[in-house]
C-alpha cells in the first residue's frame, strides 16, 4: 500500500489505471536505485542488451533528439543533455526483478519490463506519449515530469523514491534537474493487428491451406489488366478452408505471450536433483497458465495433471519448494540444463 500512495491494488485499478495519473511521494522509502552507472555501462556494452543514447540538440525554434543505438563498447555522455537507457534490466539484475515482481498486482502477462534511464542535467528523450501503462520511479537525483492531462498541464519534481503512474495516451516529458536514475516500469499491450499476423503466421506453420493455383485451360487475355474471375473463386475458396477453435487462440496466445524476445540468451545450468531448496524461475524466463494449459517461453507444456498445483504456484510466485515439482522429472532436468530455472 506504501508503494500505491496508501490505496490497495483493487482501489488504484479501479481508480486510476488507464484512467488517471498518480503521483506518489516517497513510494519506496530510502531507495536510491539498483544499479551504478559503471555497472549500467558494462550492461551497454553487451550485445544481448538492448540499449540507446539520446542526446537534446538546440536548434531553430525546436530541441531535437539524435538517438543512437548500442552496444557501446565505450561511450562517453555529454555533461549536459544527454541520457542512457537500458531495457530489460530486470533480466540481468536481480534487484530489479523484485522490483518489476512488486507490480504483480497486475497479471504477468502484462508486465514488460524495467527500463532504466541515466540523464545528466537537461537529459531527456523529449515529450512523448506512449501505448501502455508506465510507472516511473525516481532513484538517485531529480527529474521534472510535464504531463498533458484532460487539457491541463501538470508540472512536478521528484526525488529518489518518488512513483509517477501514468496511464496510455497521456503526453509526458521528462528532463533531468541533475544526474538521476529513473526506472520505468513498463506493461504489454499487444496491438490487434500484431495479434493478428502472428496468429496468421501460428495458423500457417500448423498447416493453413498450401494449394497452388493453377489454370491449364488459360484462354488469351482480352483484358490483361484484369483479375482473373478463376483466381477470385481460387482465393475465396482456399481462405474459407482457414478455421480455428477456442482452444487454438489460447494456445496460440500462451505462445505468443511467453516467447522470449529476440535478444534474450539463456545461460545453460547444471541440473541438480528436486529433493530438497526451491526451484526459482530465471528472470528471463516466463511461465504463464490458464486452465490446465501451461506455456513456458513459447513451448506449450503437456504435463501430468498432479504438477499442476505446484506449477500454477511456480508461475505465480515465481518459486516453490523443488519436491513439489519431482513428479516433473525431464521436464525439470531439461529446464535446469537450458537455464530457465534454478534448484537453490
Amino acid at each position: 500500500m506504501q508503494l500505491l500512495g496508501g490505496l490497495s491494488p483493487r482501489t488504484f485499478l479501479r481508480r486510476h489505471w488507464q484512467k488517471r495519473p498518480l503521483l506518489v511521494r516517497a513510494a519506496v522509502q530510502e531507495f536510491t536505485g539498483v544499479v551504478t552507472l559503471r555497472a549500467l555501462a558494462r550492461l551497454a556494452a553487451r550485445d544481448d542488451v538492448e540499449s540507446r543514447i539520446v542526446e537534446r540538440r538546440a536548434g531553430g525554434r525546436k530541441p531535437r533528439w539524435e538517438t543512437a543505438h548500442g552496444p557501446f563498447p565505450r561511450f562517453h555522455l555529454k555533461s549536459r543533455d544527454a541520457t542512457l537507457l537500458v531495457s530489460g534490466l530486470n533480466l540481468h539484475v536481480a534487484a530489479a526483478d523484485a522490483l518489476l515482481r512488486r507490480f504483480a498486482f497486475v497479471p504477468q502477462a502484462r508486465l514488460d519490463d524495467v527500463m532504466v534511464s541515466y540523464a545528466t542535467p537537461g537529459g531527456g528523450v523529449g515529450p512523448h506519449v506512449d501505448s501502455y501503462d508506465v510507472f516511473l520511479l525516481q532513484g538517485a537525483g531529480q527529474r521534472r515530469w510535464r504531463f498533458r492531462f484532460q487539457q491541463k498541464v501538470h508540472t512536478c519534481v521528484v526525488g529518489p523514491g518518488d512513483l509517477l503512474y501514468l496511464p496510455p495516451g497521456v503526453k509526458h516529458d521528462g528532463v533531468a534537474l541533475d544526474p538521476c536514475f529513473t526506472y520505468s516500469i513498463g506493461f504489454r499491450a499487444p496491438r490487434a493487428a500484431e495479434l493478428g499476423a502472428a496468429f496468421l503466421d501460428w495458423l500457417h506453420r500448423r498447416g493453413l491451406p498450401d494449394a497452388r493455383y493453377r489454370d491449364p485451360g488459360l484462354a488469351p487475355a482480352r483484358h490483361p489488366g484484369r483479375v482473373p474471375p478463376e483466381l477470385l473463386r481460387f482465393a475465396r475458396a482456399q481462405l474459407s478452408r482457414i478455421r480455428w477453435s477456442t482452444a487454438d487462440v489460447g494456445r496460440f496466445l500462451g505462445e505468443f505471450l511467453t516467447e522470449p524476445k529476440a535478444h534474450v540468451v539463456f545461460r545453460p545450468g547444471a541440473a541438480r536433483p528436486a529433493r530438497r531448496g526451491r526451484a526459482v524461475l530465471d528472470p528471463k524466463t516466463q511461465l504463464l497458465y490458464f486452465g490446465g494449459r501451461f506455456f513456458i517461453n513459447g513451448e506449450p507444456l503437456a504435463v501430468p495433471r498432479r504438477a499442476h498445483a505446484a506449477l500454477r504456484e511456480l508461475a505465480d510466485r515465481r518459486s516453490v519448494g523443488a519436491r513439489a515439482l519431482a513428479s516433473l522429472g525431464p521436464w525439470l532436468h531439461d529446464w535446469q540444463r537450458l537455464g530457465y530455472l534454478s534448484i537453490r
